[in-house]
C-alpha cells in the first residue's frame, strides 16, 4: 500500500533521494534565516526585534541540522532545483517582503511588518504541519527522531509567536490589511507547495524509478491536496487564535541552540 510513511521510508533508505530531500530542506531553512536576520535590523520596535531575531536563529540551526544529517551519511549538499526552491518561488508571487527591499536600510513600515508576519504565519502552519507528519512517522528513528521532533518544537513556537503577533496588531486597528495579507500569502502558498509538490515528485520518481503508476498517484494526491486546500483549507491559514504558549520566542535562543545539535 502506497502511504505517506512507505514514500519516506524510500526515500530515506536511498543516498540520492534523500540528498535531495535534506538539500531542499536545508537551503529554505536557510533562506528563512537570512530573511529573519535581514528584517530583524529593519525593525525598530525594540519588542518584536529580538523575537524575530530568534525566529532567525532557530532557522539557522534547523539549517545545520540537515546538513549535519547529511554529513552523517557521507553525503554533501546538492543545489536545490528552481522548480523545487520553495522561498524563491514564492517570492516571485509576491508573497512576502521582496529581496531588494530586505537588503535596504530603510525602517519597516507597519504594513511591511504585518506583510512578513503574514507570510511567516501562513508559511509556518505548513512547516508545523508537515514536521509533526515527520515526528510520528522517524519519532522513533535513532537517526531522525531527535532532529525531526527538536525542528518540530520550533515550528510550533514560530506559528505560536506569529499568531500573538498579528492579534497583537489587529488590536491596533490594522485588521482589514492583515486579513488582505493573509488571504494573498494563503493563496500565493498553496499554489507553491503545488508547484514544488509536483516538482520534487518528478525528481524522485527518476531518483528511485517509480512506475509510471507510481509517479501518477504520488501527482494524484499532490493535486488532490491543492483543491483541498483551494477550496476549505486555507482557512486554517488564515485564522487567528491566541496561542496557549504565550511570548514563545520571547526569551533569547538557549545557548546549545548555536551549537552542533546532532
Amino acid at each position: 500500500m502506497l502511504s505517506t510513511r512507505s514514500l519516506f521510508d524510500e526515500i530515506y533508505r536511498n543516498d540520492q533521494a534523500y540528498q535531495l530531500f535534506c538539500s531542499i530542506a536545508a537551503d529554505g531553512e536557510d533562506q528563512g534565516g537570512w530573511e529573519n536576520e535581514r528584517i530583524t535590523a529593519l525593525v525598530r520596535d525594540p519588542v518584536l526585534a529580538p523575537k524575530v531575531a530568534r525566529h532567525g536563529a532557530d532557522e539557522r540551526k534547523h539549517g545545520r541540522i540537515f546538513a549535519q544529517l547529511l554529513h552523517k551519511r557521507g553525503l554533501p549538499k546538492v543545489p536545490v532545483p528552481d522548480e523545487a526552491d520553495y522561498c524563491m518561488l514564492l517570492e516571485r508571487q509576491g508573497i512576502g517582503l521582496p529581496h531588494e527591499r530586505l537588503k535596504g536600510d530603510a525602517p519597516l513600515t507597519d504594513r511591511e511588518i504585518i506583510t512578513y508576519l503574514a507570510h511567516s504565519r501562513v508559511t509556518e502552519q505548513r512547516a508545523a504541519e508537515q514536521m509533526r507528519r515527520l515526528v510520528r512517522t522517524y519519532g522513533d528513528n535513532p537517526e531522525l527522531g531527535r532532529a525531526m521532533r527538536m525542528i518540530s518544537a520550533d515550528e510550533d513556537d514560530h506559528l505560536a509567536y506569529c499568531h500573538e503577533e498579528l492579534l497583537r496588531l489587529h488590536a491596533e486597528g490594522h485588521g482589514p490589511y492583515i486579513r488582505h495579507a493573509l488571504e494573498t500569502s494563503a493563496r500565493g502558498e498553496i499554489r507553491t507547495h503545488r508547484d514544488v509538490g509536483l516538482a520534487v515528485a518528478s525528481r524522485m520518481a527518476r531518483i528511485l524509478r517509480w512506475p509510471r503508476w507510481q509517479l501518477a498517484l504520488v501527482t494524484l494526491g499532490v493535486h488532490a491536496l491543492y483543491l483541498f486546500d483551494r477550496a476549505y483549507g486555507w482557512r486554517r491559514m488564515v485564522a487567528l487564535r491566541m496561542p496557549a504558549r504565550r511570548n514563545a520566542l520571547g526569551t533569547p535562543a538557549p545557548p546549545h541552540a548555536e551549537r552542533e545539535v546532532l
